[in-house]
């Protein structure tokens, strides 16, 4: 059963989604991660099983789809 670690809530929803990962300083964008997206708070969680296939894309020797520019600002 789901509760939300960061705001309790007990419901969530099976999504897609992007998520921004650094690696070593180096940004990658990996999209559409089966994720539990809490229902109240929006938080998201990966089971194991597909955090360990991110983990094996970004560091082993997966090619990237695509590559895209991004604008930075300092705050």
């Amino acid at each position: 059963m789901f509760q939300c670690h960061v705001c309790g809530s007990t419901e969530a929803q099976e999504n897609l989604v992007d998520e921004v990962f650094r690696v070593n300083g180096k940004l990658f964008v990996v999209e559409k991660i089966p994720a539990t997206v809490c229902s109240r708070c929006g938080e998201v969680t990966f089971s194991m099983e597909r955090g360990e296939r991110v983990r094996k894309m970004l560091n082993g020797d997966s090619k990237p789809v695509k590559s895209i520019e991004v604008d930075v600002f300092a705050y």
